[in-house]
């Protein structure tokens, strides 16, 4: 049993004159009359002198009191079990890095947000509370319809850390599930951005303040052999300083007996962005340190060992000598590419007719053509392949899907394997001494490596999608801060852009098979200067809290009240 307005309560002093009344009796004194007929309705004769007695209208008395407790409850609002008067709030916090920045009291936005928060909960004495979190994907921190204390709790657990994103799509859930002529709270740390188009029942509270800022806005670490080059590029929004000092601090790699530091000063007096390139030997782990200010989050990150997997090129047997010369010569220009590796990482090139990844050469009577050479430019292993002052001499049409044709000949093509066929004889071609030839190999190539089971990149910003490759048949989960969710799909997948930024990694069976990791980084959200302190009121005007409260009071006291009353009329009615 609850109350929505226990002052009502107070209506139940009424019981005390009410008893008072059935146990006070006025005795009046004697008066002699000649006869009793002319009196309507003769009274027994009473003593003279007041005084207290035992009454006789028990059932008078108790409905009269039933009366009283009816009115009480229902001026009180009582409400039982799921009767019980449901006030519904509904929250959205911005999840933006933004949100996480200082203002001139050293409060950060999202500590302003947990306070108003608070005192708006309180304010409508809300019942239940559903609150979200905007994002890249909307979140539910917590709810829907949660204990006020229990999203409370929540919202002083979270932490603002996501990319710039639109916040219309969370807004508009959660008109849904408020429902119709409720409204929405919204805060964040900026004034809707011009020409955004806000849904009407947003209250849309900014508790941001405009500030200069600097941040690093990239950094991308290198592994070769035992050198690590670090890049950084730090960015500054406003119009100081003039100069900040880049720390770096790596720990000791395999092999090593202890770390190094580097400090470097960055000047912007060439423009408001400027580059930090560093190299380490032997080194572990890198952390990069610049003067914090007001979003500290974009002053520091952690760039962890970064090797590339080396790909192995392997030419079988069966290769023509042309063929196997303009390979190797391709293999030997490209420091990135290993003769030994493990044999999931080995890329196989032979003749027509072999099981290759990737077949050379043509079988048939040969053609050659000089153009026009038809290609489908939206693939991606004939990027930047350009066929201009080609001769190519091709044989029978390969299996596959044809990606480069002349006329009727197909002369590159691609199964539903993955495999490539180049249709080409060299002895009568001059594609291996134009840039095409390279190119070509180039693309092979870096598709191979993205077929790979792993992360296509290690190193992200926020807002970045996850580009992973999985093996069909086999069962994947990405662990990250957000804690475990499976991987869904079999070959190149690209999941969405994590919410929070940190290390993320790919098991298969329970076992890493990779990891990446996600920088605190986004330019936009480290640009302070647009933001600022608002409240701009929603559009319709929904039902009134109190209001809405009231009109939905509960009416069987009322019957009760009505019951009562009707029932002490029919009493003394009788009695008389």
């Amino acid at each position: 049993m609850s109350f929505g307005f226990p002052w009502g309560l107070l209506a139940l002093g009424a019981l005390v004159p009410l008893v008072a009344a059935y146990f006070l009796r006025r005795r009046q004194k004697p008066v002699v009359v000649s006869a009793l007929f002319l009196w309507r309705t003769p009274s027994p004769r009473a003593e003279a002198g007041p005084r207290w007695e035992r009454f006789t209208r028990e059932v008078s008395l108790l409905l009269e009191v039933l009366a009283v407790i009816a009115a009480a409850l229902y001026l009180a609002d009582v409400r039982l079990g799921e009767s019980v008067q449901s006030r519904h709030l509904v929250l959205v916090v911005d999840g933006s890095l933004s949100m996480s920045a200082r203002g001139p009291d050293n409060a950060t936005v999202l500590e302003l947000v947990r306070r108003e928060a608070a005192r708006r909960v309180e304010t409508a004495k809300a019942t239940k509370v559903t609150l979200l979190a905007t994002g890249m994907t909307p979140r539910v921190l917590a709810g829907p319809e949660a204990e006020p204390s229990r999203a409370l709790a929540a919202l002083e657990s979270f932490n603002a850390l996501g990319a710039d994103h639109d916040p219309i799509p969370t807004l508009l859930w959660a008109q849904e599930l408020a429902g119709p002529g409720k409204h929405v709270d919204f805060f964040s740390d900026a004034p809707p951005a011009e020409g955004l188009v806000v849904p009407a029942p947003v209250r849309w509270t900014a508790l941001g303040t405009a500030r200069d800022n600097v941040a690093l806005v990239s950094a991308q670490r290198k592994d070769e052999g035992g050198t690590s080059t670090v890049t950084l590029r730090v960015a500054r929004f406003g119009t100081s300083p003039d100069s900040v000092s880049v720390r770096m601090t790596a720990q000791p790699g395999v092999g090593a007996k202890q770390g190094t530091s580097r400090a470097e000063t960055v000047s912007f007096n060439d423009g408001e962005t400027a580059t930090v390139r560093v190299a380490f030997q032997d080194a572990g782990e890198v952390s990069v340190f610049i003067e914090p200010d007001s979003l500290p989050e974009d002053n520091r990150a952690k760039l962890p060992v970064s090797s590339a997997r080396p790909l192995a090129v392997r030419l079988a047997q069966g290769l023509g000598p042309l063929e196997r010369g303009a390979l190797e010569r391709f293999v030997s220009a490209i420091p990135e590419l290993s003769r030994e590796a493990a044999a999931e990482d080995v890329l196989f090139i032979g003749p027509q007719g072999t099981d290759a990844r990737v077949t050379v050469g043509a079988t048939g009577k040969p053609r050659t053509f000089v153009g026009p050479f038809f290609s489908e430019k939206e693939h991606p292993l004939l990027d930047d392949v350009q066929l201009a002052g080609v001769r190519w001499s091709a044989g029978e049409n390969p299996p596959g899907r044809p990606l480069i044709t002349a006329g009727e000949a197909v002369l590159v093509s691609e199964g539903e394997d993955g495999r490539v066929h180049l249709n080409i004889d060299l002895a009568r071609s001059n594609v291996q001494r134009v840039s095409a030839w390279p190119v070509l190999l180039g693309n092979v190539v870096r598709e191979a490596r993205r077929s790979r089971e792993g992360f296509a990149r290690r190193q992200l910003s926020l807002g970045e999608p996850l580009q992973v490759v999985t093996l069909p048949g086999e069962r994947y989960t990405l662990v990250g801060p957000e804690g475990e969710r499976p991987v869904f799909g079999a070959g190149a997948v690209s999941l969405p852009p994590p919410a929070s930024p940190g290390r993320y990694e790919l098991e298969r069976d329970g076992e890493v098979v990779d990891a990446a990791v996600v920088l605190t980084m986004d330019a936009r959200e480290s640009d302070l200067r647009e933001r600022g302190s608002v409240d701009i009121p929603p559009r319709e005007s929904g039902e009134d809290e109190e209001g809405a409260g009231a009109s939905e009071r509960m009416r069987w006291p009322l019957v009760l009240l009505l019951l009562a009353l009707m029932g002490d009329f029919y009493v003394t009615r009788r009695v008389s």
